[in-house]
């Protein structure tokens, strides 16, 4: 073998859930698998979340809704749509019994449109202060208004997305909690939601009827560094192809941007760009070998890697080598490659095989 290959944890996975589960109380966890389960597999950890109680689930496009409604056969499952009704989707949305989280003026309108044989359901989302999707509070206080747009629909819940829960301290959560509670109070009638992963961090204040939990599902800390309660879901690690010498002076890789400043054993590892991992991982990055650290040497290439491995003897074609998950955590491998551990997860490569424990 010379593949990378991803090793999706799912009894890790069920553990996160359950560590998320004793936050949240008595908030009903509708967990985040929008983009393919965060690069890992929607099927599998859908299915899994679903044994471990979950019944309501988060996607962002339709094409997603619509393959989790048909991976999730014939189970009760409650999908809710991020992307909400966009224009053309009303029908395949009600053909798959998907509720929309709509997210304008518009929107409403078309879904309210589309209940041409009797009420739909509906999630509403309320944007306060992210400004990307969702209603303007004045546009809450229109539609509040005009109760004609909703005459059939059910608005079975409403959502707002926190900016900077991972970052306890700042006051924007504050801001935004207070202006989600003044926009639900003309909803009086309809569930909330407003906790991310890193929401359930933040107290009660925030938690609400619903929370939708997507990173720390996966392993990553609800404030993009390790946390004790996380535990690694996906491993990445790739097998080391050739064992050799660098000289002093000579350098490894593209751009010559390392040289040896003394001879030095090198491991060049199957792993690149092409199977995800950060071209940017070089100087800081790190990979885990024979129960060590070992740094990064050089560029990472399309297809391969080096590590130092001057103190190591174990070295050799076709051990493997960790390049992120039980042993050397998923945030802090996406620090030193200046990203986040969603982006390191989203962008593992179809190349890597995967291996699946836990079923």
């Amino acid at each position: 073998m010379t593949e990378a290959r991803l090793i999706l944890d799912l009894d890790a996975l069920a553990a996160n859930y359950w560590a998320l589960r004793k936050r949240a109380g008595d908030t009903e966890l509708a967990p985040a698998v929008k983009a393919d389960g965060y690069g890992l597999g929607a099927p599998e950890i859908a299915d899994r979340l679903w044994l471990e109680g979950a019944r309501s689930f988060y996607v962002a496009r339709l094409s997603e809704g619509v393959a989790l409604r048909r991976a999730l056969g014939d189970r009760d499952a409650t999908i809710y749509v991020l992307d909400g009704a966009t224009p053309g989707s009303g029908d395949t949305l009600e053909g798959a019994g998907l509720i929309p989280v709509l997210n304008s003026l518009p929107q409403i309108e078309a879904w309210n449109a589309q209940a041409r044989a009797g009420r739909l359901k509906a999630a509403l989302h309320v944007d306060t202060g992210m400004n990307r999707l969702g209603l303007r509070p004045e546009e809450v206080k229109v539609l509040v208004g005009a109760t004609d747009r909703l005459r059939r629909l059910d608005l079975d819940l409403v959502i707002s997305h926190l900016a900077c829960a991972d970052t306890p301290d700042s006051p924007m959560s504050a801001h935004q909690l207070a202006r989600f509670e003044e926009a639900t109070a003309l909803l009086p009638g309809a569930r909330r939601s407003l906790a991310n992963s890193a929401g359930l961090f933040l107290g009660e204040a925030y938690r609400f009827d619903q929370a939708r939990p997507g990173i720390s599902l996966y392993g990553g800390g609800p404030e993009g560094v390790p946390h004790p309660e996380i535990c690694a879901v996906a491993t990445v690690e790739a097998p080391i192809l050739q064992v050799r010498v660098v000289p002093r002076g000579e350098s490894v890789g593209y751009g010559a941007g390392w040289t040896a400043p003394d001879t030095t054993r090198v491991a060049i590892v199957a792993a690149g760009y092409a199977d995800g991992v950060p071209r940017a991982s070089h100087p800081n990055g790190q990979a885990w070998f024979d129960g060590a650290r070992r740094r990064l040497l050089g560029r990472v290439s399309m297809d391969l890697l080096a590590i130092d491995i001057t103190d190591c003897d174990a070295a050799r074609p076709g051990a493997m080598v960790e390049l992120f998950g039980r042993n050397l955590p998923i945030d802090e491998a996406a620090t030193a490659a200046g990203t986040s551990a969603y982006e390191l997860l989203t962008r593992i490569a179809p190349r890597a095989r995967r291996v699946v424990v836990g079923r």
